[in-house]
């Protein structure tokens, strides 16, 4: 074992990696990532930060729970995101650091570009993908301009023959993975 990894460090990976894996599986089957799952290792999580850290511990696993869930809770508002998703990461921030939860939000969104690609690829829709994407962003920025979108929207609906998504509770197992194993091994 490298020299400064903690057993607590290593409990900590070892339960964000586990949970993520039952999610990821969950998510595959059923498209879905149950509370069953999120809420307690949610609670844990910040009882444990508070117990180990006391209130800057307990703010700290907040924090890094807005920070890991934000994103998703904007894509579940704007972009047909999953709840589950969200709440899942929002449970792996109360485990981790801010520094740890900056580098696996980073690595579950380029595992999630990742996955994406390959089964648009693997259904030869990329083209397709890449102009919903493209509208959607378009359509994000002038709602915020306060411009009106639902023309725009409807027809990128219209459009689209159906909708392609993928089981992101394995983009979320794949960025946690890689992300343990950049934390632990380097």
């Amino acid at each position: 074992m490298p020299s400064g990894i903690t057993n607590e460090a290593l409990f900590r990976w070892g339960v964000v990696i586990g949970v993520s894996l039952v999610a990821a599986v969950c998510d595959l089957r059923t498209r879905r990532i149950p509370n069953a799952l999120t809420i307690p290792l949610l609670l844990v999580g910040l009882i444990r930060a508070a117990w180990l850290g006391g209130l800057s511990g307990l703010a700290e696993a907040v924090g890094t729970c807005i920070l890991l869930a934000l994103p998703f809770v904007l894509l579940y508002l704007f972009a047909g995101g999953g709840a589950g998703d969200a709440k899942l990461m929002a449970a792996i921030g109360a485990w981790l650091k801010v520094a740890q939860g900056i580098k696996v939000l980073l690595c579950v969104t380029a595992a999630g570009i990742v996955l994406a690609i390959a089964k648009a690829v693997m259904r030869k829709s990329l083209r397709l993908v890449l102009t919903n994407v493209f509208v959607s962003a378009y359509t994000f920025m002038l709602s915020l301009l306060g411009r009106k979108t639902e023309k725009l929207a409807n027809q990128a609906d219209a459009d689209q023959p159906a909708r392609l998504t993928i089981p992101y509770g394995v983009a979320i197992f794949a960025g946690v993975c890689i992300t343990a194993g950049i934390d632990l091994l380097w």
